[in-house]
């Protein structure tokens, strides 16, 4: 008679998972472990749940939160619980917990390429992380706090620093959780994992992510976790291919205005583009009524106080139609502004064969643009033959039948935003480019290249795949397919525009006066209220420069975060910052 099967016994590594990845059990009677666990990140306070034997301490320590900061008390073992002692303070952070076994873990084999990714080593350092914080909108920490932290035992920060430029283009912080409070487990976690949306490298994240995976793992440490928002698909993607598993443990935070739109809930505004979301959001920080008319065009309507305005994007009705269709048409918008003293390029008639040719001769190279349009449609840059420019008139035609031909003035494309006749920002707005790693072809990388600048964007901005892009690759002798050698940095379109993959470089400090009063005179002299002037220039921090265009809508969002939108709505109900300084004064007393 045979025997029966005896049952397959679990193995030991499932039945570690089974005790380890349920809910957060309080550690009790650990020699060494701190009690009421708290580590300080700058941003705000990593406040370690299983270290508090009671809610109390928990409940009041988050009450302690400072102002302008974000705490997270993590691993809550019974969120329902904790939550029905304080549910007018606290709420459950809508994120996930990922881990990732240390023990397990395999350090990658390819080699970051055009970057490389080191340890703080500089207050300049600090600096960069905080932008690329702002950038990603995520809560700033000093400075002099991070520098201060850098040969701390408790958190490791890392940078990404781009090889050619030197620039640093991505950050990640990393929390030891035994030397910040004993951990008997011989955790780790990692926060605050971010790449500049400017970055034209692929992999950065990654790199960042494994090194410090490598960093824990040389220290002894157990497992690495995190949190990310439920709805971040390509961090979670990037965590799902590095082999992280998700866990159920939870967060907490209070309710305070940097989480207002986590415990909120959502909004109507979803259907918006980030150039009216960023409005839409302010508005409702302030208290100012919002009504969503046509969320696809960006129209909507505010009202507070009696008065009703309604918005398109950074376009309201305190734009007239008379400087809308200045801006409308750019040769008209060109005799206005030169003649308020502004300077503007050479133009020459497109009709004229023999005009070209000399202006060609002397300029070397030519713009062509469709007289309206816009997000750059059908422009053309850096045209230097006859046979080009004839092309690039024909395609421009096809938009608009008047065209308009410059003269390409070298430099730099400056964007400064003038709200009330005032400069609120400005920034210089570069080319998209490719970095080649040997590999893969330029067609491929610009692909990537294209996908990370509408995820950074919200699907405002991508790279075609067009005539102009074959064009500005054929110039420097490559075609689509060609394999560019690793580091090798080609710009892969003329023209700077953000729709069509260009990058946008904040530069608001640095702006030379006569720069500022070219853009005021030009505004001032189409009469618009909220305009984006474009500038071409030899630096930002030069006088020289030349006019190029008006933008009646400017891009609000694109110069975070610097405060374009809170002196839109200060333009349209100038009482409301008063009152929303009045409500955030009170939220911080209660």
């Amino acid at each position: 008679m045979a025997s029966e099967p005896r049952p397959k016994r679990a193995r030991p590594h499932r039945l570690e998972r089974l005790r380890h990845e349920g809910l957060k059990p309080q550690v009790k009677g650990h020699a060494g472990m701190a009690e009421n666990a708290v580590v300080d990140c700058g941003w705000g306070r990593l406040l370690f749940v299983q270290t508090y034997p009671a809610a109390g301490p928990l409940i009041e320590a988050l009450r302690a939160e400072g102002p302008d900061r974000r705490d997270i008390a993590f691993y809550v073992r019974n969120p329902h619980v904790l939550l029905a002692q304080a549910p007018q303070e606290l709420f459950l952070d809508p994120s996930h917990t990922y881990r990732l076994n240390l023990a397990t873990y395999r350090a990658g084999r390819r080699q970051p390429r055009g970057f490389s990714v080191r340890r703080l080593a500089s207050e300049a350092d600090a600096e960069a992380i905080n932008r690329i914080y702002a950038t990603r909108k995520m809560v700033q920490a000093p400075p002099g706090f991070i520098w201060s932290r850098r040969d701390d035992r408790t958190l490791t920060y890392l940078v990404a620093e781009d090889s050619v430029t030197g620039e640093v283009i991505g950050t990640v912080t990393g929390v030891n959780h035994q030397r910040g409070f004993g951990d008997p487990e011989c955790g780790s976690s990692l926060w605050c994992l971010a790449v500049d949306p400017q970055a034209t490298l692929p992999g950065v994240g990654e790199a960042l992510v494994r090194r410090l995976s490598e960093h824990f793992k040389t220290q002894g440490l157990n497992y690495m976790d995190l949190s990310v928002m439920h709805d971040n698909e390509q961090a979670i993607g990037l965590y799902d291919k590095l082999g992280f598993r998700r866990v159920s443990f939870f967060g907490v935070k209070r309710k305070n205005p940097i989480n207002e739109a986590l415990f909120t809930g959502p909004t109507d505004n979803h259907g918006l583009n980030p150039y009216g979301r960023i409005i839409v959001d302010e508005a409702r920080r302030r208290g100012i009524h919002v009504e969503v008319i046509d969320a696809e065009g960006g129209l909507f309507r505010l009202t507070w106080g009696g008065r009703s305005i309604r918005c398109r994007e950074s376009l309201s009705e305190l734009t007239s139609a008379v400087a809308l269709s200045i801006c409308d048409d750019k040769r008209m918008t060109r005799r206005i502004v030169e003649e308020a003293g502004v300077r503007v390029p050479e133009r020459i008639d497109p009709e004229d064969t023999a005009a070209l040719e000399a202006a060609l001769d002397t300029h070397g190279q030519l713009v062509v643009k469709p007289a309206r349009g816009e997000q750059g449609k059908g422009v053309a840059v850096g045209l230097s033959s006859l046979k080009d420019v004839q092309a690039a008139i024909s395609a421009a035609r096809q938009l608009c039948p008047e065209v308009l031909v410059e003269e390409q003035v070298a430099g730099e494309d400056l964007r400064l935003v003038l709200i009330d006749y005032k400069v609120v920002a400005a920034a210089v707005r570069r080319p998209p480019r490719v970095v080649g790693d040997g590999r893969l072809t330029l067609r491929a990388l610009i692909e990537h290249q294209s996908r990370r600048r509408s995820a950074a964007t919200g699907g405002e901005s991508r790279i075609p795949l067009d005539g102009e892009t074959e064009r500005a690759l054929a110039e420097n002798g490559w075609s689509l397919d060609d394999v560019a050698p690793q580091g090798e940095e080609i710009t892969v379109r003329k023209a700077a525009n953000l729709h069509l993959g260009g990058t946008i470089h904040d530069v608001t400090d640095e702006v030379h006066p006569a720069l500022v009063r070219a853009a005021v005179a030009a505004a001032r002299a189409i009469d618009i209220p909220v305009t984006g002037i474009d500038l071409m220039v030899k630096s930002p921090r030069e006088p020289d420069y030349a006019f190029i265009e008006a933008n009646e809508r400017p891009g609000l969002a694109n110069h975070e975060p610097q405060p374009t939108a809170e002196r839109f709505l200060d333009l349209l109900f100038p009482l409301s910052a008063q009152t929303a300084a009045r409500t955030a004064l009170n939220r911080a007393d209660h």
